[in-house]
């Protein structure tokens, strides 16, 4: 036999007992092969379940409400949909700061994110009418307006074409002013002061009407700014406050109570809308009730944080707020300009009552 026909005869043998091997009982079977990238799958019954991994980009420390809240949910997302969803939550910036992760969540790059209500406008200047001080009269009317889908449904939806939804709201607190050399107490007080705010219009002139200088900056920033002397001072509730150490280089801090902004979460619209409608159902409720957790919260967390603020030398201090609600007045009629505003502005009103 020559030497190819020698070659051919082991070659047909091995396949031969590579088939025997493989179709004998006794032997252990190899598990199915998953396909590169994709997570381990979960199974529901017989039924195999791809886990999706859904990664939220949030800017304050693990402590906060909203952190707590939102691993709650991706707990019971996970449970009620037999493990097809896996959410981590990203805190301090991680991910970027909000503007950033706003762009990151359109692109699809990641799933989710929280963002200041404010950095909507930029979207869809209808969302003003949330971010304008003094809006609200009480954190139930707050929550009782921004998740009540009656009136912000469509607005939540008006930017599907560009990348991302809102779907639903946290409370952010009440955010007040805090400063490195003095208390304050009335608009002269803020003359020359730069205070940092949000990267939005409506808060640059906000502050401008309140007496002082606003200076839109990332988070993550502003407290090498404030401690150089590139700020004087920055505006946020109490847990931010005492959560990112401010206290420490701006200890006055003054109940202004300008602002009662909501917190979006928003989250990729090809994402959301691929969804089957029972795990978008499911989704919806899940978020409502962590919603509820993270009010529940809120008030448990600022007292310690007030408390922590304090030892690091902290003061806080009351505020006639009259005459800064007088004075920013004209921003309600300068910024509601579209007639979907206006009758958002009119149902937000509508609720106090």
């Amino acid at each position: 036999m020559n030497q190819k026909k020698r070659w051919l005869v082991v070659l047909m043998v091995g396949l031969l007992v590579a088939g025997l091997l493989s179709g004998c009982g006794g032997g252990a079977a190899a598990p199915d092969a998953q396909p590169a990238g994709d997570a381990p799958a979960a199974s529901a019954g017989d039924a195999p379940v791809q886990v999706k991994t859904l990664r939220v980009a949030f800017n304050q420390p693990e402590s906060h409400p909203q952190f707590k809240a939102m691993v709650s949910f991706g707990e019971k997302l996970a449970e009620r949909t037999g493990g097809a969803y896996q959410v981590e939550v990203s805190p301090n910036e991680l991910l970027g700061p909000q503007r950033e992760t706003i762009e990151l969540v359109q692109t699809g790059t990641i799933e989710m994110a929280i963002v200041a209500g404010s950095l909507l406008e930029n979207f869809n200047p209808d969302y003003v009418v949330f971010n304008l001080p003094y809006m609200f009269s009480s954190r139930d009317h707050q929550m009782a307006v921004v998740n009540d889908l009656d009136i912000v449904g469509d607005l939540y939806r008006s930017t599907a074409n560009q990348g991302m939804i809102a779907v639903g709201a946290f409370h952010g607190g009440v955010r007040n002013v805090y400063t490195r050399s003095h208390p304050i107490h009335t608009p002269a007080d803020l003359a020359g002061q730069k205070i940092r705010v949000m990267e939005s219009d409506t808060n640059i002139r906000m502050m401008q009407m309140m007496g002082g200088t606003g200076t839109p900056m990332g988070q993550g920033e502003v407290y090498t700014a404030i401690q150089s002397g590139v700020l004087d001072g920055g505006e946020n509730n109490e847990l931010i406050f005492a959560g990112l150490k401010h206290a420490e280089i701006a200890p006055y801090y003054s109940y202004t109570q300008h602002l009662m902004m909501p917190d979006m979460l928003i989250i990729n619209t090809d994402l959301f809308d691929g969804m089957p409608q029972e795990h978008q159902d499911t989704f919806m409720e899940e978020l409502r009730k962590a919603v509820d957790l993270q009010v529940r919260l809120w008030d448990e967390d600022v007292a310690v944080a007030m408390e922590e603020a304090i030892e690091a030398g902290a003061s806080f201090n009351d505020v006639d707020i009259s005459v800064f609600q007088e004075n920013v007045k004209p921003l309600v009629e300068e910024k509601i300009t579209t007639e979907t505003a206006r009758e958002i502005y009119e149902k937000v009103q509508a609720a106090a009552r």
